[in-house]
């Protein structure tokens, strides 16, 4: 028998965003968003305690329009809270993205923009030295 792994819930969703999102390297708190999302979305009922009670799971049934707002605020498909296919694929996006934003990759990349076609080429072989250096497996692509 295959054991089917266990879908993510809302909680931990909403909660895993939270943990991802960190403008200026810290990460928001349930207040700021909420008071953003009533900025954008005057008619929206949130509180901070409204949104630490989702992201604990003490509540489990927020509105389509919260939803929504959350969901645009945080960069993403309302479909991440209710689709486990989709927040599956989005997880790993944001993971992949994580995954570069710690290894500063981000910092290189953007050094890179602009620059010759034969200099972009000079760079990725000097990466490529390195990796072979540090005993990394070849990057394909």
């Amino acid at each position: 028998m295959t054991d089917k792994p266990r879908e993510s819930t809302l909680a931990e969703r909403l909660d895993g965003l939270f943990h991802r999102s960190r403008p200026g390297g810290r990460r928001w708190t349930n207040s700021e968003v909420a008071h953003k999302i009533k900025e954008e979305h005057p008619h929206v009922r949130v509180s901070g305690a409204y949104l630490s009670a989702l992201r604990t799971g003490s509540r489990e049934h927020p509105s389509q329009e919260l939803l929504s707002a959350v969901a645009e605020f945080f960069g993403v498909s309302p479909a991440y809270f209710v689709d486990p296919d989709h927040a599956e694929r989005v997880d790993a996006q944001l993971a992949g993205l994580e995954a570069l934003r710690q290894a500063g990759v981000r910092g290189v990349a953007l050094r890179a923009v602009g620059l010759q076609q034969d200099s972009l080429e000079a760079i990725t072989t000097m990466l490529d030295q390195v990796r072979k250096l540090q005993g990394l497996p070849p990057v394909e692509g």
